[in-house]
């Protein structure tokens, strides 16, 4: 399977337009409750962002409560991608205590090698930080990315990662 981020980044901007979506920051919560999917925050391991699974008709996203607010509302687009682009693959990739399956970050995935873990980050990225919000924030003047202090307002109007801002960014050039 090769990833697919054309059909991604569609979802993500059908999703903005569904919710009207024309500021920042993305109300990543509200459009996952507004979905009927359960959100909860919990503590989990360290290298585990969150996860995205299904049983008895009930869908839910778990993400980490020890990360940081940013990382969460990441973590939260991520599995939000996988319920809406990988709603299939929900019903049993990874099987957990309680007969629960989850779609999981392992090796694998943060290698950026998983075409499923590609599709759900260019979603989530797609989802926080929209193409033309971002344009719009640039300004006719644009961004250098070597200039911290905008990047790092830019992540904060956004509220994601200067990390997650700097790959968006560059991603445009």
């Amino acid at each position: 399977m090769i990833a697919d981020k054309g059909r991604a980044i569609e979802a993500a901007r059908k999703i903005l337009d569904e919710h009207n979506i024309q500021r920042a920051p993305v109300p990543v919560e509200r459009i996952i409750k507004s979905r009927n999917i359960v959100l909860d925050y919990a503590p989990l391991d360290e290298d585990l962002s969150g996860m995205a699974y299904s049983q008895d008709g009930v869908s839910m996203i778990g993400v980490n409560a020890l990360h940081h607010p940013n990382r969460q509302r990441f973590s939260a687009a991520h599995e939000l991608a996988h319920h809406i682009l990988h709603e299939e693959r929900l019903h049993g990739e990874v099987h957990l205590s309680k007969g629960l399956r989850a779609l999981r970050r392992d090796q694998v995935s943060s290698q950026g090698t998983d075409p499923l873990e590609i599709e759900a980050n260019t979603f989530a990225s797609e989802l926080l930080m929209p193409h033309q919000l971002l344009l719009d924030a640039c300004g006719e003047e644009g961004l250098d990315l070597d200039n911290e202090a905008k990047v790092e307002k830019l992540a904060k109007k956004f509220r994601v990662s200067v990390s997650a801002m700097k790959y968006r960014l560059a991603s445009f050039m």
